[in-house]
């Protein structure tokens, strides 16, 4: 929970003020704003070296590096306000944060019971938006009342999960692992359906993250402090949602909350597609984040279906899987952008339908052995590809 709070530090700062300070001090255009974003997923691609890192590291400390390796990376990127000197320092960035988060996936696949899972899931967001309130809150302030530059601001956020980080490795100590992880690339074809669910909410994914803050900045003209304003609104909400939902996906079932998802998201994307007051625009944006946190019902349904063993190497893999669509989209639809925003929007609603389908293969019970229902494959195949 420690380490969930110092995450939003640096990246509630930079996503924030990315939108802006690109525009406003190096002259992007949804081209380079895209290749930008196209980078920032090159780490998240690269994110099955991880199970190789464990060789010689443990998961926790590998975290505790990330954290700070994250924190770098966003205290100096309002130092390089260039074209060049961005993407190296969202690539820095980017690096810790993706690899702190395929870890923590792991780790808490790995202590938390089963039975427990989306609770606590689900109070580890709500950590992760109140931290994200905190900074938020702190950068409008900075930005609309005292007139801070940018780069004091990326300082501060990165320097405070720096902090956080050097607390989390002297303070804490090494927690043993119930189950020694294999330390070797897995793809076992039992998992095919996880691996898809994680492909197409890394795609659609994209769509929010990259596109929907461009819009609100371009199209809408909002400001780096009323964009902030948004971020805060959803962290206010998160903090009191995260752990509801939480609790709705231990009691609905992965199945019944990822269709739940996939629905309201074909909405949300279809309706960003034509939206033309930025009132409405800011209510999408708001609704769109509340149900990232059902997001949480498909890492339960891998801790159900998975060989222990098998959760380090899977967090990595998954992660690869998760970012194939995300360094390729930005680019492709950032180039479609210039032609048409709808369509870019339209293509979310493609994501969230072919992710709809795919929920609807989940047992309302899965585990293993019984990992999707469809003729043929109720029984997982017990294959695997090992490298």
């Amino acid at each position: 929970m420690l380490m969930a709070s110092a995450v939003p530090l640096s990246f509630a700062t930079w996503s924030a003020m990315i939108n802006n300070f690109t525009i406003e001090a190096a002259g992007f255009t949804g081209r380079e704003f895209g290749m930008l974003q196209s980078i920032r997923e090159v780490p998240g691609f690269l994110a099955f070296a991880v199970v190789f890192v464990l060789i010689v590291m443990r998961e926790q400390t590998l975290a505790i590096v990330s954290l700070l390796l994250m924190g770098v990376g966003t205290a100096i990127t309002g130092y390089l306000p260039s074209v060049i000197g961005l993407y190296c320092t969202t690539l820095i960035m980017s690096f810790g944060f993706h690899y702190y988060e395929a870890v923590q996936n792991s780790l808490s696949l790995q202590w938390i019971e089963k039975e427990r899972t989306a609770q606590v899931l689900g109070r580890i967001l709500a950590i992760g938006s109140f931290t994200s309130l905190v900074a938020f809150a702190v950068i409008y302030s900075g930005l609309q009342l005292l007139d801070l530059e940018y780069r004091f601001v990326f300082l501060a956020g990165g320097g405070l999960s720096i902090l956080l980080g050097i607390v989390a490795w002297w303070c804490y100590p090494i927690f043993p692992a119930k189950h020694v992880q294999h330390k070797t690339l897995i793809l076992r074809r039992r998992y095919w359906l996880y691996y898809a669910l994680v492909f197409f909410s890394g795609a659609r994914r994209q769509i929010f993250i990259v596109f929907a803050g461009f819009m609100m900045v371009e199209k809408f003209g909002y400001s780096a402090a009323n964009l902030t304003l948004l971020f805060l609104i959803n962290c206010a909400i998160n903090i009191w949602l995260a752990p509801i939902i939480g609790k709705m996906v231990g009691r609905w079932g992965d199945r019944k909350a990822l269709v739940f998802e996939y629905l309201g998201l074909i909405v949300i994307f279809t309706s960003y597609a034509f939206v033309s007051h930025a009132g409405l625009a800011a209510v999408l944006y708001v609704l769109d984040h509340m149900f990232f946190a059902l997001a949480i019902a498909i890492k339960t349904y891998f801790q159900k279906i998975a060989d222990p063993r098998d959760i380090a190497s899977t967090a990595g893999v998954a992660f690869t899987i998760n970012h194939i669509a995300a360094v390729v989209l930005p680019v492709v639809l950032g180039l479609v952008w210039l032609k048409s925003p709808t369509l870019v929007f339209l293509c979310g609603t493609g994501f969230a339908l072919c992710s709809l389908v795919l929920s609807l293969m989940i047992p309302p019970n899965p585990r293993e052995g019984e990992e999707i229902i469809l003729p043929g494959f109720i029984q997982g195949a017990k294959s695997e590809i090992t490298g």
